[in-house]
């Protein structure tokens, strides 16, 4: 089955978001979606979910499901705006308790902030199957950027989220609390094994030296043979060694911060103070 995919570029956090959509049907699912947050002024936006909002309007399109590949660190989802928007249910990977419990400790978040996953609609395990109309959407645990990184096998496509980039920039930093590039290596193992064909869309591109254009779909073949971190049969040392080595030289997401604690909630903010106030808040020396 080759699932009607429509990609939305976001250029102030190179973010792509994604309408996946049953071709039998009108149903369709929202990946990775964006939420415009100025880090300066602690003002919020919807002029990105809402380009997604009146493309699915336009289409005369149902949206079942409103997925997140990993709990983001570079921006905010707009995930609740577009439920209320356009229905379906929010899911993720179900081992968003081990970053809420992290994160939960790094924002002393206290009692009240619920460390269950219970934010979401749906948490998914590996090997879970759902269903978007007719499409069968079948889940696979792909940690190492993050402990909850999963990615969405919908027909001959596969959503990686920020395992995997274009095959001339690489592959996913391993250096955020619960990150392991040895593990990323294994989840890259995972994905590769898909048929060569599968379609591969990435859930960030930064334009590698020498691309000119921003691009987000490749295939397992392609990554097979051209990833700069991975292909050719790279084994599990050298990736390890190019990737931490890499990491080290890294600075922290400009919005790491806020998207954080805003997306281990499924896009919800804090709750408001008796003012009716919303605060985020900064940890000093925890990053």
């Amino acid at each position: 089955m080759q699932p009607e995919i429509q990609a939305f570029f976001d250029d102030a956090t190179n973010t792509v978001s994604y309408v996946v959509t049953d071709p039998q049907s009108t149903a369709c699912a929202i990946i990775d979606s964006v939420l415009d947050f100025d880090h300066a002024s602690g003002r919020t936006a919807t002029t990105s979910a809402d380009k997604i909002v009146a493309w699915v309007k336009a289409q005369g399109l149902s949206v079942d499901w409103v997925l997140e590949s990993h709990v983001h660190a570079d921006h905010l989802s707009a995930a609740p705006y577009l439920q209320g928007e356009l229905g379906g249910k929010i899911g993720i990977g179900s081992n968003i308790t081990v970053v809420q419990d992290t994160f939960g400790k790094v924002f002393n978040e206290g009692t009240e902030f619920q460390r269950d996953g219970s934010q979401f609609d749906a948490l998914f395990n590996h090997g879970d199957v759902f269903h978007i109309g007719k499409m069968r959407a079948d889940v696979m645990h792909t940690p190492g950027h993050t402990p909850a990184c999963m990615t969405y096998v919908m027909g001959n496509a596969a959503f990686v989220g920020d395992t995997l980039f274009m095959p001339d920039f690489g592959t996913a930093r391993c250096d955020f609390p619960g990150g392991s590039s040895t593990m990323l290596y294994e989840s890259i193992q995972k994905i590769l094994a898909l048929p060569d064909d599968t379609r591969i869309f990435v859930g960030h591109d930064y334009k590698a030296p020498g691309r000119d254009e921003f691009a987000w779909e490749t295939t397992v073949g392609e990554q097979k043979a051209l990833n700069v971190h991975i292909g050719q049969g790279r084994s599990v040392e050298d990736f390890t060694g190019v990737r931490d080595a890499r990491d080290a030289k890294l600075g922290m997401p400009k919005l790491i911060l806020p998207s954080l604690q805003v997306n281990m909630r499924a896009g919800q903010m804090p709750e408001p103070d008796s003012q009716g106030d919303v605060f985020l808040k900064i940890p000093v020396n925890k990053l």
